[in-house]
């Protein structure tokens, strides 16, 4: 399944119909905040990921913030953000497009992966995560959707999703509960307004969401009877036994003694007690078959920062000018309506009354077998 496949935008916007270098091939999804179109560069015929937003008052704080914290990282398993441009009326953003579908389809075409298998996506996760946050970025979204896979017989993954990140040295603390519900992490959902808490930290309970649901083929904190709740109530158990730790290792998993214990180090309710990423690539489980020099990559990559103001490269004073005059707005002309898509709410809390639960994947999606 195509990764960024999703409903047709609908009738009408070609905003790319003229331009001199990139021509659509086909719409690939759209959101609360603009569409996505497949396309592919006229100079060197490489397909890419362009996301369009409307110009004006969707062009938000939020929506610039995830777009100069995106472009900032450039890694071998982050989604590259090339440049964003101006048209009449759209706001454009250029992405490297990675056409292997997500971790989540993988995860359900496969019924849960070998545990060698896993360790290889979370090596790749881990990678890219400690780059993010060695280079002052937490993502505070971190799941199986927004982790995407290149297509190469054996895929490399690409994280691809910035709308809930926070810059350490350049934006407030975190102290919004956002993220996708499953994934949170008990300090996240505990927050208060006036508190904060560390992204990064919350970041790896994520990450050991995504190792637990990669071997088990289901979500840690769900059950298969819960989908007989109402959608407040299921939403209700399931924050309670995070807050708890309630988790149990599907026997079906026939998990490692490492990798249980890395779980357990990892789904750890207090963050001071958590194992740190630092720790994380020193534990046996991560270290078996990891690839020769990657454990070095981060170190070469960080050393050199500058790289994304590089020759060719598009700066970030340049991409910040670009933002706010997309922020005045186009012409007073009809503005098409786009569909509200749940999944692109931007710094949105989140409460057990006030998010649909239901449009999330179910246990019964992932679930090859009894827990």
């Amino acid at each position: 399944m195509d990764a960024w496949a999703g409903e047709r935008p609908a009738e009408g916007p070609e905003p790319l119909l003229t331009h001199p270098r990139y021509q659509k091939i086909r719409d690939l999804n759209k959101g609360t905040f603009g569409f996505v179109q497949l396309a592919m560069d006229r100079e060197t015929g490489e397909q890419l990921a362009i996301k369009l937003i409307e110009r004006g008052e969707k062009i938000s704080k939020y929506v610039q913030r995830e777009i100069v914290n995106h472009k900032r990282l450039i890694h071998p398993h982050i989604i590259e953000l090339r440049e964003v441009f101006l048209l009449p009326e759209y706001l454009a953003i250029v992405m490297e497009y990675a056409p292997g579908g997500d971790m989540f389809n993988l995860v359900v075409t496969r019924r849960g992966l070998p545990e060698a298998d896993a360790r290889w996506y979370f090596q790749q996760l881990i990678i890219a995560v400690d780059y993010c946050h060695r280079m002052g970025v937490a993502n505070r979204d971190i799941k199986l959707e927004n982790t995407l896979l290149d297509g190469t017989t054996k895929p490399l993954i690409k994280i691809c999703d910035f709308g809930y990140s926070k810059h350490d040295k350049l934006q407030s603390a975190p102290g919004s509960r956002v993220g996708t519900p499953a994934y949170l992490a008990p300090e996240v959902i505990l927050a208060t307004q006036g508190t904060t808490y560390d992204g990064k930290v919350a970041d790896v309970w994520s990450c050991g969401v995504m190792l637990f649901i990669m071997l088990a083929a289901g979500y840690p904190f769900g059950r298969p009877e819960d989908e007989r709740l109402k959608a407040p109530r299921k939403m209700h158990v399931m924050l309670q036994r995070i807050l708890n730790v309630e988790y149990t290792f599907p026997a079906h998993a026939n998990l490692s003694p490492e990798c249980q214990d890395l779980l357990e180090r990892i789904l750890v309710a207090d963050p001071e007690r958590r194992i740190t990423m630092q720790e994380i690539q020193a534990h046996p489980f991560y270290l078996r078959d990891l690839p020769a020099g990657v454990a070095e990559m981060n170190e070469r990559l960080c050393a050199h920062p500058e790289t994304f103001d590089g020759p060719g490269q598009q700066s970030i004073e340049e991409v910040e000018r670009i933002i706010r005059e997309a922020m005045i707005g186009p012409p007073k002309l009809p503005r098409q309506q786009l569909a509200f898509d749940r999944d692109d709410l931007i710094d949105g809390a989140i409460t057990a009354d006030a998010v649909d639960y239901d449009r999330r994947p179910t246990v019964a999606q992932f679930s090859r077998g009894n827990w």
